[in-house]
C-alpha cells in the first residue's frame, strides 16, 4: 500500500492562552479530494496557514510527498508541489485569459521560465478552457470576467503549474448555485485529468455535496468526524454543533 501524499499528526498551534490547533491529523491521497468543514473559529484557516508555512506549528508532524515540511518556508512548500487559492481570486487583471495562463506556466514545476525552455510537458491551454466553461473567453481581459469565471480562471492558472496539492479556502464564495455546481464539477475533473490532490475549505454545504468527496468535520481544532457527506450530515453530534437547517 502506498504512502498518502499528505500525512499531518497531531499538529498543535497556540496563540497565547488561546489553543486553535489541539491535535489536528489528517491524510490525503495523491489525486484525492477531500473537504473540511467546521463553524467560523474552529481552526481551518489556521491549519491552511500552517500546511503551507506562513505559520509554524508548536508540535507535531507535516509529511509531503515523503519529506517532512513543517519547517520549511512558504516558497520552499511551493516548490514542492503545495499551492494555495484564497477566496479572492489571484488573477493578473490587466491580461487577459490566455496570457493569464501562459504566465501561470513560467511557475510550472518550480522551473521558472527554464522549465518552458528545457521541453517540461506544456499545459493544455485550449483544453482546460474548454473544460471551464471560459473557450470563448481567452481574449477577454481578465478583469471584465464575472466572479465566477475568475475563480475558475484562477483554478486553471494553479493547476497549469503542475501541483501535487491544491489547498482551496472557501472557493465558491460569493457564487450562484449554478455557478457552484460548475466549480465542483470543475475540481473533480481537474484532480482526474491531473492527477492533482485536492484540499478545500468550505461553508456551502450544497459544495460540499456536489464535490461528493470524503467530508472532515473541524471542532475545537480537532477532527471530530470523518466520513461521507451523508454520514457526516446524519451525524447528531456533528449537526448540533455545526450543519444545523444547512444539511
Amino acid at each position: 500500500m502506498s504512502s498518502p501524499l499528505l500525512s499531518v499528526r497531531d499538529i498543535r498551534k497556540r496563540f497565547d492562552a488561546l489553543a486553535v490547533l489541539n491535535g489536528m491529523s489528517i491524510e490525503l491521497d495523491a489525486g484525492a479530494v477531500k473537504c473540511i468543514i467546521g463553524p467560523n473559529g474552529c481552526g481551518k484557516s489556521t491549519f491552511f496557514n500552517i500546511l503551507t508555512g506562513v505559520l509554524k506549528a508548536d508540535a507535531g508532524r507535516i509529511e509531503f510527498a515523503g519529506e517532512r515540511v513543517e519547517r520549511f518556508a512558504p516558497a520552499r512548500i511551493a516548490g514542492r508541489g503545495m499551492l494555495r487559492k484564497f477566496q479572492v481570486p489571484g488573477v493578473f487583471p490587466g491580461l487577459s485569459v490566455l496570457e493569464n495562463l501562459e504566465v501561470a506556466q513560467l511557475g510550472r514545476a518550480g522551473g521558472g521560465v527554464g522549465s518552458c525552455l528545457s521541453g517540461a510537458p506544456r499545459f493544455d491551454y485550449r483544453g482546460a478552457l474548454r473544460d471551464a466553461g471560459l473557450e470563448a473567453h481567452g481574449g477577454t481581459a481578465a478583469d471584465q470576467l464575472p466572479h465566477g469565471l475568475k475563480q475558475r480562471l484562477e483554478l486553471l492558472m494553479l493547476v497549469s503549474r503542475g501541483p501535487r496539492l491544491l489547498l482551496l479556502d472557501e472557493p465558491t464564495a460569493g457564487m450562484t448555485t449554478q455557478e457552484t455546481a460548475e466549480v465542483a464539477k470543475l475540481i473533480r475533473r481537474l484532480s482526474s485529468e491531473h492527477g492533482v490532490a485536492v484540499l478545500v475549505i468550505e461553508h456551502d454545504m450544497h459544495f460540499v455535496r456536489a464535490l461528493a468527496c470524503p467530508v472532515v468535520v473541524m471542532l475545537k481544532g480537532v477532527v471530530q468526524r470523518e466520513g461521507q457527506y451523508e454520514e457526516v450530515r446524519q451525524d447528531a453530534q456533528v449537526r448540533a454543533a455545526y450543519l444545523g437547517e444547512a444539511a
